[in-house]
């Protein structure tokens, strides 16, 4: 193997140990959120860290509609219509209509979905504190090959799952 070939493989290699780290750092943020519920004393917390993240998205979204989070969250219209079904049973968030519009059904927090978004912020902001400092070594030219990257990746893999 030439030197390219080497690199691309430890390229390859590096980027199945990220995913793998990614999915025991989505484990260990959502040990994270469940501990810190208990020691603020929550009554509850959603089960699945993409109901958390649903949570978040409506407390950063003023009256939210169905299309709208889906669309944000890059997420099927069935797969919100779930979870916002359950967010709902739980006490989570709330539906409202507009005067003019009874049409379209919109959601917001309740205060106990408040609670939770308010953790989800905290934890986000340390976790974003705690990467802006990983990325202090590198020049604006090296993160922007870093992002190419990145963007690539993600777009393999968007394309891969409609194949």
């Amino acid at each position: 193997m030439n030197s390219l070939e080497i690199t691309k493989r430890m390229v390859y290699d590096q980027v199945l140990n990220y995913v793998h780290l990614s999915e025991q750092m989505i484990e260990s943020e959502q040990g994270n959120i469940f501990q810190y519920a208990k020691e603020l004393q929550l009554q509850s917390i959603p089960r699945h860290l993409t109901s958390v993240h649903v949570i978040d998205c409506i407390g950063n979204n003023k009256q939210i509609n169905n299309t709208a989070l889906a669309e944000r969250m890059n997420l099927s219209k069935a797969n919100i219509t779930k979870i916002s079904t359950r967010l709902l049973e739980e006490g989570f968030i709330k539906r409202s209509q507009l005067n003019d519009n009874k049409k379209e059904i919109y959601f917001s927090l309740t205060a106990k979905g408040r609670q939770i978004f308010e953790l989800h912020e905290q934890l986000h902001k340390l976790e974003e504190e705690r990467f802006m400092q990983l990325l202090e070594p590198f020049a604006e030219a090296e993160l922007h090959v870093i992002l190419r990257f990145l963007q690539n990746v993600s777009s393999h893999w968007a394309n891969k799952e409609t194949e």
